[in-house]
């Protein structure tokens, strides 16, 4: 089972007991988080897509370390002027341990319409019954 979560403003695919490296998140070493904003669940095969969110779905985690990532290096320089300018960045990053992904068992609205919809008779209308 995983699913597609929005964690600080990116989507990730997350399983259970996997360790995802995101931005920063307020929050101590050790505290649980979750998150609401569950985009697809994928349970055995059985897909459920929300728009834009599943609803009831939750990602739960806990904070497993702050970091920092990698130096990234800018460096601008304009030729035969002598411009040369050389600077820095280092994200700030937090590791979190995926422990449970949960799915609610009532469908999205657009599977309760395809259900209504496949239920319904389907219409006729007078012209399709006219016979030349």
């Amino acid at each position: 089972m995983y699913a597609i979560v929005d964690i600080a403003g990116q989507q990730f695919k997350v399983e259970q007991d996997q360790k995802v490296i995101v931005h920063r998140l307020d929050g101590e070493v050790g505290a649980k988080v979750e998150f609401d904003n569950v985009m697809l669940i994928d349970n055995d095969g059985k897909i459920v897509v929300g728009q834009p969110f599943v609803e009831g779905a939750k990602v739960t985690g806990t904070i497993i370390s702050h970091l920092k990532g990698d130096k990234v290096l800018i460096f601008k320089k304009k030729r035969r002027k002598g411009y040369q300018k050389a600077s820095g960045h280092r994200q700030f990053l937090t590791k979190i341990l995926i422990e449970s992904v949960a799915a609610k068992a009532a469908k999205t609205k657009k599977a309760k319409a395809e259900v209504v919809a496949e239920t319904a008779e389907p219409k006729v209308t007078e012209t399709e019954n006219k016979v030349d």
